[in-house]
């Protein structure tokens, strides 16, 4: 029996989504109509008048349309004027942020009801680009700074390589978690392929998702004219799908206002506390790429609240932009290979609203938890593997007051080992890191990309020539992964550096 105040109980009261597929590109909506709509299904969700009350109000950053004062805007068109009112910076894991932390400015009284909500409209967005359509929305702020994103934090020379994208970073970490695990790269693709089916079978059942179809192991791992190579060792399918036009939005309130506004206790969720770290945004900052160690202090820490144990998470979201992520997350939560990872669908299959991916997780865990499961993981992750935030929510009141200091930071840090000095320049013997292959749009090899330790143990990133077919077939072998093996690196023409297998 919970001993807590009920006006300092956070609870999700209502959630709403919305997914536009429009006729006609000028027909679409413009993510703040998206805003707007889903949360006016999270109020008749909840099944209260709560949006004339809201205080704390969290936008999730969209980037298939640029606003200025997008909170502002939105807060205008219910009328209110919250006294926390916050449009975020571009991050994955910023939907749980901000649901954690508004629910704990619930806790603290600082708030009696909060909304969290996220959208985006690039579908529509990009087909109105190419079409040359003018969308009849709100004038695209120009003067607005563009957010930045992944190549403003990175060294040139990854730039250069076009090791700077999302796709074609986390390769890095899939090759070599994939070794440090002992795995051949035939059994890491399989690995992928059943993770990423399984996530595509929750996405069939899920009625907001983009692609509403199962797709087999083979299907996904299969390189095709439809599914052609984009970074080894990823298919279109094994990626994010940004095209996509959706919104979500939560309401969460104390159980005290849930209770005196007559909402029925089986739609309460409540949220019972998390935890947040980061990693270097320069992600050639880090000591090491087959493990992320905020990655494990957050997953420790929301185990804790479970007992210390992962399996008693009976509802669960891994983040998957692309497979590593949820392979490691699995690994350190002590579950098997058979785990079922997502209560949604996985952003190739559900889609990826970019950023407010977790947002529509967290709409799909409250359903699961309103149908009978009783304890729930939403575990997102932005950037790199470089953000990254955790939450257990339950439909069993908390029996203590939600905590306020959630960071995991230090002991992250605690367990970062030496990292090696990076230099542009190098030669001699070069070990591989780790390593990527880029392909062109007709799946055609543009270049390789090897992370490498010199003789020296400084960290370089070597090209691979597309004309080199032998150290290209050392590097795409199936049966014997390359990390650890050694050839001659040398600088080019271009004042690059290239590598080929001894």
């Amino acid at each position: 029996m919970t001993t807590v105040s009920p006006d300092r109980i956070p609870v999700i009261v209502g959630i709403g989504e919305i997914v536009d597929r429009p006729n006609e590109i000028t027909e679409g909506l413009e993510p703040l109509d998206l805003l707007e709509h889903a949360l006016r299904r999270a109020e008749q969700d909840a099944g209260a008048k709560l949006l004339s009350e809201v205080q704390s109000l969290d936008v999730v950053n969209f980037l298939s349309w640029r606003y200025r004062d997008p909170e502002k805007l939105l807060a205008q068109r219910f009328g209110i004027t919250p006294v926390h009112c916050y449009y975020g910076p571009v991050g994955g894991e910023s939907p749980i942020r901000y649901i954690h932390e508004a629910a704990k400015r619930i806790a603290r009284g600082e708030c009696t009801v909060a909304a969290v909500c996220g959208a985006e409209a690039q579908s529509t967005a990009t087909k109105a680009e190419r079409a040359g359509v003018t969308l009849p929305w709100t004038p695209f702020a120009h003067d607005v700074e563009e957010p930045k994103r992944g190549a403003a934090f990175q060294k040139p020379l990854a730039v250069k390589l076009g090791v700077f994208r999302p796709v074609t970073v986390y390769p890095f970490y899939e090759a070599a978690s994939s070794a440090h695990w002992g795995q051949t790269p035939r059994e890491a693709m399989a690995e992928s392929g059943t993770l990423w089916s399984r996530y595509s079978e929750a996405a069939a059942q899920n009625p907001n998702a983009w692609l509403k179809r199962r797709y087999a192991s083979e299907e996904i791992t299969t390189p095709t004219a439809d599914n052609r190579l984009i970074a080894w060792p990823y298919n279109k399918l094994m990626v994010a799908n940004p095209s996509v036009n959706m919104g979500g939005a939560l309401l969460l309130t104390s159980l005290a206002k849930a209770r005196a506004a007559g909402i029925a206790e089986d739609k309460l969720v409540y949220p019972l506390g998390g935890a947040s770290a980061e990693e270097p945004r320069d992600y050639l900052l880090r000591d090491q790429f087959y493990e992320s160690h905020p990655q494990n202090a957050v997953l420790r820490r929301v185990m804790d609240l479970a007992g210390g144990d992962g399996k008693k998470f009976d509802a669960i979201e891994l983040y998957s932009c692309f497979p590593c992520v949820p392979k490691m997350a699995r690994r350190t939560l002590g579950l098997g290979a058979d785990v079922q990872p997502t209560v949604t669908g996985g952003l190739t299959f559900f889609g990826a609203p970019l950023n407010t991916y977790m947002t529509h997780a967290a709409c799909a865990m409250v359903r699961r938890l309103r149908d009978g499961a009783k304890l729930g993981l939403l575990y997102g992750q932005g950037g790199f593997v470089t953000k990254h935030h955790a939450l257990v929510v339950s439909k069993v009141p908390p029996r203590e007051t939600m905590a306020q200091e959630t960071s995991v930071q230090a002991e992250a840090d605690r367990n970062k080992r030496a990292v090696p000095e990076f230099t542009a320049e190098a030669s001699g013997k070069g070990k591989v890191e780790s390593f990527t292959v880029l392909y062109g749009r007709g799946g055609e090899v543009e270049h390789g990309v090897a992370m490498l330790r010199t003789a020296d143990d400084r960290r370089t990133l070597a090209r691979i020539a597309a004309s080199d077919s032998a150290t290209l077939a050392h590097l795409l072998s199936m049966d014997r992964t390359p990390v650890g093996s050694i050839g001659e690196i040398a600088m080019a023409a271009d004042g690059v550096p290239e590598w080929r297998v001894a």
